[in-house]
């Protein structure tokens, strides 16, 4: 049986590559080595050498069509994510190619077995919450001058009591809040509704917060993993917006892959969306925590650099209760994650300079802010 991964040279594609060599399965990787992830655009040298690989981009009709021919399985997981305000490219990437996918696969009547589609958390925006009486709530986005003045935490709406207290968040929530959100949920739709349709079996998977090895160093949506062990490799304090006390839940890439080569054999995950996370609360401090714990950084207290990044949710974590109940369940811990990182952040010879242009790229694009409380 042969898989195509679309994006396959990238973070979940390439351990999802290995774990399909492991299993007999043969790979084909489709996948356009787009600069800041691939610097060079050049193909990593991790990638395993019995994977047939394309270069090309997913919206190239005739590249796609050539790397689905003789493809069993298909995972999507090729995306644009980034800060840039170039909103027409997140939906062009992530929707127009899963869109492509099926119109190829219909059109040419191609006996693909099932398309597994990369969704995400940001598709739940602030997730859910319940008031003070116990009501549902699906809060806005945080208005930026509250921010600027220092008051984190979400404020309840009109037609509700405070203060409002955040749920683990399952599937049937959709509220997202920036433009990658909304093209996941675009993607999802695109991909369950066409594969419902036409007969062929799809999954969506939502992927929180993913760690480990081979998340690129210069992809600045990578998050707090990559930035606080640049910053302690370095000997530096890490930056911690707001107050530090933002839930989030980690996932390490490996429970990723066993959530994927999973729904991929199991019929009961047809024309299913499911979250993928590692079932866990945690603070943006307490993180940094464990990251100072891995570098050997002794006595570290995480204290606020009083800035905030434009946009971001105040608390989030995925209710997973879906996926386990297929079996599936995560078993690594953050710390085994950082570990993973830290052994794989050995491997960049220019740790400052990829640090430094991180926070440059953020401050050019005004996502850092200053909180203003006077």
């Amino acid at each position: 049986m042969r898989v195509l991964i679309t994006g396959g040279a990238g973070f979940i594609g390439s351990h999802t590559a290995d774990a399909l060599l492991r299993e007999g399965y043969q790979v084909r990787v489709l996948d356009s080595l787009e600069e800041p992830v691939h610097p060079g655009h050049a193909k990593p040298a991790y990638l395993d050498p019995r994977i047939e690989f394309i270069k090309g981009d997913v919206r190239n009709e005739a590249v796609l069509l050539d790397a689905l021919r003789g493809s069993d399985y298909v995972y999507h997981l090729a995306a644009f994510q980034d800060y840039l305000p170039t909103f027409s490219r997140f939906f062009d990437v992530n929707v127009t190619s899963t869109a492509l996918i099926y119109e190829l696969i219909v059109r040419e009547k191609l006996p693909v077995k099932k398309v597994i589609v990369a969704s995400s958390q940001a598709a739940l925006g602030e997730g859910l919450y319940h008031d003070a009486n116990g009501k549902p709530v699906l809060p806005d986005i945080r208005p930026t001058e509250q921010l600027e003045r220092g008051v984190w935490e979400v404020q309840a709406p009109k037609g509700t009591t405070g203060p409002l207290k955040w749920q683990p968040t399952d599937e049937t929530v959709a509220n997202p809040q920036n433009q990658y959100g909304l093209s996941k949920i675009a993607e999802e739709r695109v991909a369950l509704s066409l594969g419902k349709r036409y007969g062929i079996p799809s999954v969506a998977m939502r992927y929180s917060i993913v760690q480990g090895p081979r998340q690129s160093f210069y992809n600045a949506y990578s998050g707090a993993c990559r930035v606080f062990s640049l910053s302690f490799h370095l000997g530096r304090e890490p930056m911690i917006y707001e107050d530090g006390q933002q839930v989030r839940d980690f996932v390490n890439v490996q429970d990723v892959v066993d959530a994927n080569l999973l729904v991929l054999r199991d019929e009961r995950a047809d024309y299913e969306m499911f979250n993928v996370g590692g079932d866990k609360a945690h603070t943006v401090a307490s993180f940094a925590t464990v990251v100072a714990e891995v570098f050997g950084a002794k006595g570290y207290q995480a204290a606020p650099c009083g800035k905030f990044r434009f946009g971001d949710t105040r608390h989030i974590c995925s209710d997973v209760s879906k996926l386990k109940s297929l079996g599936w369940k995560p078993t690594r811990t953050v710390h085994e994650s950082v570990e993973a990182y830290k052994a794989w952040l050995s491997t960049a010879d220019n740790a400052a300079q990829i640090l430094d242009y991180c926070n440059q790229q953020m401050a050019a694009l005004n996502v850092v802010r200053d909180v203003n409380k006077a």
